[in-house]
């Protein structure tokens, strides 16, 4: 029997697994501002995230308003300076109209740091008290959308942690779920295995161009998505790291792709392309793990697959993130920061399907309510840079 918990019932019909305040910066000179707001609300659910630029960015722009509108958000908070560029009268348009609750602070006109501390602070305890009586709806697996990341990657990562996580998306697009995979830089070589997987010819195809484009912005840069920490942890070459990467999206058919903000349309399996479309302007595309699960979660995933055998003990806001150890070693170090133990395949202690077990049932143990490590903890990482994004194409979401 399917599992069900009881989910926050959003206006546009999605349901989330969480009911978060979002105090959010929107620019990086009422970035204090904000998280002295946040710091009054420890044992709550109260989170920072924030765009640190002062010029507008349209990728930042459409990035918070989908954060802002995720279901797993119930109401917002915008701390502004006054003089950056960033359209928060646009953006508060945005979630107002999404039924929930949003207020704006200009410190300029608010008085000062203080001042809007002071004012942020009662105004989040306001929400939080609006917010209570959301309605609460039966939810299942067919209504979640869950994403992966692999971060801090070793030997170890593609042999245990990673085709587990990839044997549980098997699963969850079985059920109706939308499972998104990405980092398209450490795709390079496999680009041909995932067309054979494409639902339609034509979605092969943009699979091909979304790697062979990350490939050309990696070289324009002169640096792979290959770290020291990889190489020291057992990774001697990019084409092992990407098998690695690969095999967590499993083996169901590949449905679609989307770039950051774009919402799968139904369930099945995603790939999100992460690198700009155009001439290399901003530096490496994903500066850390973080930057892509928060582009996962714009994206409307309400929690993420964390794989990692070097160690990797971050968390996020507003969406959980589940971590997997690939290392019985690393596993044993860092424990008290990881949700599930993969490094027991390495070991002969569980097979490969006993772990996704694992990991499906905390899956749903999480969207049912139940902390994860990182969310005990009070890991709340958040990063949003400058990007540059194209619409997809047609052939990105076909409609077989």
């Amino acid at each position: 029997m399917s599992e069900v918990w009881q989910g926050f019932l959003r206006s546009d019909g999605r349901k989330g697994i969480r009911n978060t305040v979002a105090v959010a910066y929107l620019v990086e000179c009422a970035h204090f501002v904000a998280d002295e707001i946040v710091r009054n609300f420890r044992d709550a659910e109260v989170h920072l995230i924030g765009f640190p630029g002062c010029f507008p960015n349209d990728y930042a722009q459409k990035m918070m308003e989908r954060l802002g509108t995720h279901p797993n958000v119930g109401a917002v908070l915008l701390v502004s300076l006054g003089c950056e560029s960033f359209n928060r009268s646009k953006l508060a348009s945005v979630i107002a109209a999404s039924g929930r609750p949003v207020e704006t602070l200009v410190i300029q006109k608010t008085g000062g740091s203080a001042a809007t501390i002071d004012k942020g602070t009662a105004l989040v305890r306001d929400m939080l008290d609006r917010i209570a009586d959301v309605p609460r709806v039966d939810m299942g697996v067919s209504d979640l959308v869950v994403g992966t990341v692999c971060g801090g990657s070793d030997g170890t990562s593609g042999l245990s942690g990673n085709p587990a996580a990839g044997r549980t998306f098997d699963r969850l697009v079985a059920e109706g779920a939308a499972c998104i995979f990405e980092e398209t830089g450490e795709l390079i070589g496999c680009e041909h295995i995932m067309a054979e997987r494409a639902v339609t010819p034509e979605l092969g195809a943009e699979l091909k161009a979304c790697v062979d484009k990350a490939a050309r912005y990696y070289s324009v840069l002169g640096y792979g998505s290959f770290a020291a920490g990889n190489a020291t942890g057992g990774l001697s070459t990019i084409e092992e790291k990407s098998l690695g990467a690969y095999v967590k999206s499993g083996d169901a058919p590949i449905s679609g792709i989307i770039k950051p903000g774009d919402v799968p349309p139904k369930g099945g399996l995603y790939l999100m392309d992460v690198v700009p479309d155009g001439e290399v302007r901003f530096g490496f595309p994903n500066i850390s793990d973080n930057a892509e699960i928060v582009e996962m979660i714009a994206s409307g995933a309400h929690m993420t697959l964390f794989i990692t055998g070097r160690g990797s003990v971050v968390g996020s806001a507003i969406s959980p993130v589940i971590k997997i150890c690939a290392n019985p070693d690393t596993y044993r170090a860092l424990a008290g920061d990881m949700d599930i133990n993969a490094g027991a395949i390495i070991e002969g202690k569980q097979s490969l399907d006993d772990v996704a077990g694992e990991i499906y049932t905390r899956i749903c143990a999480t969207a049912a309510g139940t902390a994860t490590a990182s969310e005990a903890l009070g890991h709340q990482e958040f990063i949003l840079t400058y990007k540059s994004f194209d619409p997809i194409g047609p052939a990105c979401l076909p409609t077989v």
